[in-house]
């Protein structure tokens, strides 16, 4: 099983940077895509940001342009910059990654979250 570990959240004032990171340990093996999701407070899970193992990157809507993901396979990590924070931004974010089994990509690999929260 994947371990993720996030660091990196807080309180920022609007306009503020964060930057917010995540390194996998444990069962490795076949680690593929990586990314952040959020979830503010009666709101579903949302996708952030995601990177490929080869580094293509996706971004949703709300957050391109202001934030930046970046991942170091070497170390396992997967790094999240979130610049220009907005008030919205406030949820707790969580690191995801998937583990490529060949016949079978398994998403379901989360870390605890870490909690940003952005003042007006």
């Amino acid at each position: 099983q994947v371990q993720l570990v996030e660091s990196g959240g807080g309180l920022v004032q609007a306009g503020g940077s964060l930057r917010l990171s995540c390194v996998a340990s444990g069962s490795i093996g076949g680690l593929a895509g990586m990314g952040w999701y959020r979830q503010a407070p009666g709101n579903q899970r949302e996708l952030v940001a995601g990177i490929t193992y080869g580094g293509r990157t996706n971004y949703a809507d709300f957050v391109k342009g202001r934030f930046t993901i970046s991942r170091d396979n070497e170390k396992n990590t997967v790094s999240l910059q979130m610049n220009s924070l907005k008030p919205d931004d406030t949820a707790v974010y969580y690191c995801n990654a998937e583990r490529d089994y060949g016949d079978y990509v398994d998403h379901n690999n989360w870390g605890q979250g870490t909690q940003v929260t952005v003042s007006s």
